[in-house]
C-alpha cells in the first residue's frame, strides 16, 4: 500500500474515508472497528475521540493493526480540560 495522504470521518456512513498517494481510496467501517476493539466504555470513548479529532491516525492504526496496543495504553482524551 502506498502513502496515506488524507482521511476524513464521514458521519453519514460512519466510515473513515482514506485516500492514498497512488489514487486508491478506502473506507474503514467504524462500527466494525468499535465491535472489534471497543470492549469498554473508555475504549469506545477513545475511538470516538480519534474519529472526530485524528482520523488520519485512526486509519493508520487500523491499517497497521495497532489499535489494540494503542487502547491498552489507557489513553484518555474524553475528559474535559480546564
Amino acid at each position: 500500500m502506498t502513502k496515506l495522504l488524507s482521511c476524513r470521518y464521514n458521519m453519514d456512513t460512519n466510515q473513515v474515508e482514506a485516500r492514498f498517494k497512488d489514487g486508491t481510496t478506502l473506507a474503514i467501517d467504524c462500527i466494525a472497528v468499535e465491535d472489534e476493539y471497543g470492549s469498554t466504555l473508555a475504549q469506545r470513548a477513545e475511538l470516538d475521540w480519534l474519529l472526530y479529532n485524528e482520523p488520519l491516525e485512526y486509519a493508520q492504526m487500523v491499517l497497521r493493526e495497532e489499535m489494540e496496543h494503542y487502547l491498552s495504553l489507557g489513553c484518555d482524551h474524553s475528559r474535559l480540560e480546564d
